[in-house]
């Protein structure tokens, strides 16, 4: 089986028939494990020849392993950029004469610099492999590194807040508490102000990045509360695009708070 598909840049050919509405799809590129494409402007020695005079006449290779890849960049000068279309702007930078750089991604752009154009080579590693079988047959199970309920209302408010990352922009800002209240409007219809911050407060405790009031420490001040529960839900997935569907359920399914302080409150 194949672990990756190459996607070569568009060759002005391919721009042109994409601007007359006729199919432009570049062609694909299939490598087994152990097998290399070399990348460059010149046709002798390159596997996927680049015609454009600001890429190098070896400008890199291509590695493919069992459920990932490497890259070796093979210009003297430019540093490649491999971008995480889905990541949120995560990316690594492959330096000149780096060799055999493994990339973590599932859905990477490898960005070449030249002459004054970004040329992008799409490479997808749909290959995923698994262990076979339980997590250890005997013994107490082992406990989960985040323990969330997606049917409470403090996963709601969490997912409100990576909505616009998860949409599709990495950089987007995060809605403000009043956004987030209109957002949360169809499946919360008493949600306000204070009942949004306070969820907002409990999962910071809930996820562990500032101490329970239960402690005897305070810890520091915690600035940016909001972009720390986004970052840490979204790099650990802890909210994923199909949750989002959470933010549209109707009132009646919505969970009922347990705490005190009423339904506005979180349910734990």
């Amino acid at each position: 089986m194949y672990s990756i598909i190459v996607v070569p840049p568009p060759t002005p050919e391919d721009q042109r028939e994409s601007a007359g509405d006729r199919a432009g799809t570049p062609a694909q590129l299939r490598l087994g494990p152990g097998e290399r494409l070399v990348f460059g402007r010149s046709a002798p020695g390159n596997d996927l020849v680049i015609g454009h005079d600001g890429v190098s006449r070896r400008a890199g290779v291509i590695t493919a392993y069992g459920a990932f890849w490497i890259l070796s960049n093979l210009s003297a000068r430019q540093t490649y950029v491999v971008e995480n279309p889905e990541g949120a702007g995560e990316h690594i930078k492959v330096a000149p004469g780096r060799l055999d750089a493994p990339v973590p991604f599932e859905f990477s752009r490898i960005v070449l610099p030249a002459a004054g154009d970004l040329l992008p080579i799409e490479v997808w590693a749909p290959r995923h492999d698994y262990l076979a079988g339980a997590d250890g047959a005997d013994g107490e199970p082992t406990a989960p590194a985040f323990s969330v309920d997606r049917g409470k209302r403090y996963f709601a408010v969490l997912a409100a807040l990576c909505e616009p990352r998860l949409r599709g922009d990495p950089h987007a800002p995060l809605p403000t508490v009043d956004q987030v209240v209109e957002r949360l409007r169809p499946s919360w219809a008493a949600a306000s102000r204070t009942s949004v911050q306070w969820n907002i407060d409990y999962l910071a405790v809930k996820l562990r990045l500032k101490p329970g009031p239960d402690t005897a420490v305070t810890g520091p001040r915690l600035n940016g509360k909001k972009e720390s529960l986004v970052s840490l839900a979204l790099r650990f997935d802890l909210v994923r695009e199909d949750d989002l569907v959470v933010l549209a359920a109707p009132p009646e399914r919505a969970g009922r708070a347990g705490v005190p302080g009423g339904p506005d409150r979180a349910d734990r």
